[in-house]
């Protein structure tokens, strides 16, 4: 027996490539679509509206179609309340719990609809009826007793919808990978995108891995902290240990960045760089000390910038600021993530993906790496405010201060 739902589609459904992705999706299911109703917007601010009927041999290809649709940003006319039930026990969902995109979502709650704080993708969304407030929570996070979105009913998610006037680094540059884009045009753009960023009081995360460093553009980034340009930083012990070993050695792992070559015992000098971090009792306090005198560790010391050393299995030492416990570590990216109105990934993969999952698909990010496979994997996670470039970081971040630099001095 057949079986059918009605959805609506509401905004900029033709450019933005939602109506397209919601047939792509119906058809994919093995199910049917019907337009009922299609209202084209005639102008460049006037939104366009679709409604159709969605079929099935069963109920089970029905509803498996429905939540790929929600997930696109349709939803089903005259919603009811959202479905609540109380979690079980700490740590401890109900089934059937609603788990969350990173797009930005409503849910509606006693016949309002309350926007979902804090939105990030994989999460649970508990209401708090005596602030009558949404938000997400992780789901170690979750407390015996938190009232749980269930299902999707009376849920809203909004995908952004793609800028009509395509311009700018998030404009016709978006969604793609390549490495023969005009480079030095796009990092002008990304250039003046972080300045007015800082301009209109926003956030700057830049999330970095060692290989920055060990291309030579340390001394790029850190005069970006220094100017005020990088308000939070993300990254692993090891991108700590390389910073600080290229202000104490000169070297990177090993490597004299100057020269590249590798100096007599220069393999043990990572090592010495940790004791000595160790030794002092911490990075601000080697800053202090005078054992650290430069570097982009150095720079977030002296000029209050925040950073976050999450720790994985293969750190050697690690640093006493590098947080060990990957549950706190994950917490303290979370509260960046959540800042950033702007985040720069800059060629590490692992904790680039940790940031990103905790992103709303409405911050901007800017992800560059020399690997394609990298840049793609990091996109393709769901942010349509999102550029990629395919090209070496040791390029990409000596330009990018200059463009930025260059543009305060002349303003």
């Amino acid at each position: 027996m057949v079986r059918s739902r009605t959805v609506e589609l509401e905004g900029h459904i033709i450019d933005s490539g939602m109506m397209q992705r919601c047939f792509g999706v119906v058809m994919d299911l093995d199910g049917e679509f019907e337009v009922e109703e299609f209202r084209v917007g005639k102008h460049k601010d006037e939104e366009s509206y679709a409604r159709m009927t969605v079929s099935a041999d069963d109920e089970e290809t029905v509803r498996s179609i429905l939540h790929e649709l929600h997930q696109n940003g349709a939803h089903v006319p005259n919603p009811s309340d959202v479905a609540l039930k109380p979690a079980p026990e700490d740590q401890v969902v109900p089934h059937g719990f609603y788990s969350t995109t990173n797009h930005p979502t409503q849910v509606r709650y006693d016949g309002e609809w309350l926007p979902v704080e804090n939105i990030e993708m994989d999460c649970a969304v508990v209401i708090d009826p005596d602030e009558r407030r949404a938000a997400t929570k992780v789901l170690n996070a979750i407390e015996e007793g938190d009232l749980v979105v269930t299902d999707e009913s009376g849920v809203r998610v909004a995908p952004p919808e793609r800028p009509r006037g395509g311009g700018g680094p998030f404009g016709f540059m978006q969604g793609g990978v390549s490495s023969e884009r005009p480079s030095e045009s796009l990092i002008r753009e990304i250039g003046e995108t972080i300045a007015e960023t800082k301009e209109n009081g926003g956030k700057v995360l830049a999330v970095v891995g060692p290989a920055l460093i060990h291309s030579g553009a340390g001394d790029d980034l850190a005069r970006l902290v220094r100017e005020g340009y990088i308000d939070m930083l993300s990254a692993g012990n090891g991108f700590a240990v390389h910073d600080i070993e290229r202000g104490r050695y000169g070297t990177s792992l090993g490597m004299d960045i100057e020269t590249l070559e590798h100096p007599r015992k220069g393999h043990k000098h990572h090592i010495y760089t940790i004791s000595e971090v160790i030794r002092a009792g911490g990075i601000a306090a080697a800053v202090e000390d005078g054992l650290i005198e430069d570097g982009v560790m150095y720079e977030c010391v002296e000029n209050d910038v925040p950073y976050v050393l999450a720790g994985s299995i293969r750190d050697d030492g690690p640093l006493p600021d590098t947080i060990t416990d990957a549950v706190e570590a994950q917490n303290a990216v979370r509260e960046q993530a959540h800042e950033a109105d702007l985040v720069l990934m800059l060629s590490t993969l692992l904790h680039s993906v940790a940031v990103g999952n905790c992103l709303p698909s409405t911050t901007r990010v800017v992800c560059v790496d020399i690997n394609p496979a990298t840049v793609t994997q990091l996109l393709d996670r769901g942010s349509a405010q999102a550029i990629g470039m395919v090209t070496d970081v040791g390029t990409f971040v000596p330009t990018l201060a200059e463009t930025v630099l260059e543009r305060a001095s002349s303003n």
